[in-house]
């Protein structure tokens, strides 16, 4: 699973239940960096800046506006996906807790706990091909890795139950 770049994973093998014996740091993968949004966002400014002067030389001037519009809205639109992917759960598991922490965007936390001799890891598949993953306990369902791949969230699935199997046999 290391070689997926949504996910990180490390473990450890010490006998103290403060240790994690699992811990993966779920975050969802964006494609392009900073460095390449500048260059992207030059590139749309010039040929909006291009193509605007160009209408305004043939008496369109009204149009030149919409040129300035659309790079604003192909910026806002980059802003918001930068911003969701600052989405991360942190899933770990010791000899005592399975704990999930989902830290929001705008930095809210939310965390649950489950026993890791009664949870599951469940992968859900849907009759598209697409999967779900879950954990399950005592009834309750908790959706983990929504914005992961579908091998993203397979390769996780078979992690958490190895680690599950793991910390039982402890």
């Amino acid at each position: 699973m290391d070689e997926n770049p949504g996910t990180t994973q490390e473990g450890s093998d010490g006998p103290a239940s403060a240790a994690p014996a699992f811990r993966a740091v779920l975050t969802p993968h964006r494609s392009l960096s900073p460095r390449g949004f500048l260059i992207l966002m030059s590139f749309v400014g010039v040929i909006s800046f291009i193509a605007g002067v160009n209408f305004l030389m043939m008496g369109a001037w009204p149009v030149m506006g919409y040129f300035g519009l659309d790079a604003l809205a192909i910026y806002i639109a980059f802003k918001l996906n930068y911003r969701a992917g600052r989405l991360s759960e942190t899933v770990e598991i010791t000899t005592t807790d399975l704990t999930v922490t989902r830290t929001r965007p705008n930095g809210h936390r939310e965390q649950f706990a489950l026993n890791p001799y009664w949870a599951r890891a469940h992968l859900a598949q849907r009759p598209d091909g697409a999967n779900a993953l879950y954990l399950r306990s005592h009834g309750k369902a908790h959706a983990i890795g929504a914005f992961l791949t579908d091998d993203e969230r397979r390769d996780l699935a078979v992690a958490l139950d190895r680690a599950l199997a793991d910390v039982r046999r402890r």
